[in-house]
């Protein structure tokens, strides 16, 4: 349980932090948690794949979450154009 806290709690931050970089694309709370939980997903997936390491810790994963949100955020712009 406390695992899906934490999850939740630096989702929100990295979704609105990324939100606050990327103006335009606030989804509000709900959105931003559900943002920065696919960002940490995708952040992480994508530092693996290109053999990244910016180390361990609570900070590490929140700039793995923003990083991977903002490739959301991009992603969700370019779909929304078209």
């Amino acid at each position: 349980m406390e695992g899906l806290l934490y999850a939740i709690v630096i989702g929100g931050i990295a979704g609105w932090l990324a939100g606050e970089i990327k103006r335009g694309f606030g989804f509000g709370l709900f959105g931003n948690i559900v943002v920065g939980i696919v960002g940490a997903v995708v952040g992480n997936w994508l530092f693996g794949v290109l053999g990244v390491s910016i180390g361990t810790g609570t900070i590490a994963y929140i700039i793995r979450a923003i990083i991977g949100a903002l490739v959301v955020l991009f992603i969700v712009g370019l779909i929304k154009r078209a």
